[in-house]
């Protein structure tokens, strides 16, 4: 497979990892609504038997959404491969106040949120970063690796 091919299927591949971050983002009600009263019984069960109070609600949905974006920020690495991981970081920055300027304008269930600007351009960074030093590390076994 030529550079130019494994860059499209990465490309394609990072569109298609904007489909379910669309979808968590613009759902008409939050994500979590189902989940919340379950997920705060858990939480509540897990600090009587000795897990830290900052293990809070908050703390789980802030954990969410770095890694929603954790595979948004690898992707980009692969099908960008000529960009830093601080420009990634700035794509996962633009996807996240789209995602938060659509809520604001469009629905009255959601509200917008300057955390969420934060933790998800972290998430794009880990993500950008992670891929990034793997890529390095399978680039360089192979040139110390000798041919057949």
């Amino acid at each position: 497979m030529t550079y130019l091919e494994q860059h499209r299927i990465w490309r394609a591949t990072l569109a298609g990892t904007l489909i379910p971050l669309a979808l968590i983002a613009f759902w008409p009600s939050p994500v979590d609504a189902p989940v919340k009263g379950q997920l705060a019984s858990v939480l509540k069960c897990l600090h009587t038997h000795g897990m830290p109070t900052w293990f809070n609600y908050k703390f789980v949905e802030a954990s969410a959404n770095v890694g929603l974006f954790i595979p948004l920020g690898a992707v980009a690495v692969l099908a960008f491969a000529d960009k830093h991981w601080w420009q990634v970081g700035a794509l996962g920055l633009i996807i996240s106040g789209c995602m938060e300027l659509g809520q604001i304008l469009f629905l009255h269930n959601r509200f917008a949120s300057p955390l969420d600007l934060v933790t998800n351009t972290a998430g794009a960074v880990i993500g950008a970063l992670l891929a990034a030093s793997l890529h390095r590390r399978l680039r360089a076994r192979r040139l110390s690796t000798p041919g057949p």
